[in-house]
């Protein structure tokens, strides 16, 4: 009896789906009434945070008191922000290098605290912000700075890394690993520094050591 009624409703799930570039459709739950209707009594929509500003009739939407100060901030920005359990600050740019990151810190036993994507092409101040968004997390106790440069100047990035940590006291490990474009000048920014950024090649080195560090402390 219901079969069209509940194909119209998926038919309206996919149209809004590929629509307004959502990432996820719920309908939770979609109940028979006892007076024999079909209703959709609770749903959820999940949007690609980099397609909302397309849409005006769903960034009218946007319930700012509901979200965090630092998810404020990371808009205000032009930075992703995600907050989870760990003690791990993690900055990246990019999705998957940030899923690769979260899974190699899960495989050595350590928890990320917070990952923060910096984006495509992120200029210093941007960076600068990011840092300090960071490192304003009570609970955490290291931060991991992993950046593959593409369209991202590795450069550009340590610049902004300088310029936070001379405005601000920091009390916590700092590792970086850098590849792609300019990583060489990058690296040697850190260095040349004097400021206490730990400088290591590879990704996976840069995650042992972070969770080492964090580790020594507790």
């Amino acid at each position: 009896k219901h079969i069209a009624k509940t194909a119209k409703v998926i038919q309206k799930m996919y149209e809004i789906f590929k629509t307004y570039s959502a990432f996820r459709i719920d309908i939770n739950p979609l109940v028979v009434t006892t007076d024999n209707r079909l209703f959709a009594l609770d749903g959820k929509i999940a949007f690609d945070p980099d397609a909302v500003g397309k849409y005006k009739e769903i960034t009218c939407m946007r319930d700012v008191e509901e979200e965090t100060p630092s998810q404020i901030k990371a808009r205000l920005n032009n930075f992703r922000y995600i907050k989870l359990d760990g003690n791990i600050g993690c900055i990246i740019n990019g999705s998957g290098l940030g899923m690769a990151t979260l899974d190699l810190i899960h495989l050595y036993g350590g928890k990320a605290a917070c990952i923060l994507d910096l984006g495509g092409e992120p200029t210093k101040e941007t960076v600068t912000n990011a840092f300090k968004s960071i490192l304003s997390e009570p609970n955490v106790e290291g931060v991991l700075i992993n950046i593959f440069g593409g369209s991202s100047r590795c450069d550009v990035i340590a610049e902004g890394l300088i310029a936070a940590s001379r405005e601000i006291s920091i009390g916590m490990p700092l590792v970086v690993r850098m590849d792609g474009t300019n990583a060489q000048i990058g690296c040697r920014l850190l260095f040349e520094s004097g400021l206490p950024f730990t400088v290591k090649q590879s990704m996976d080195e840069a995650v042992r050591v972070i969770i080492q560090s964090v580790q020594e402390i507790v």
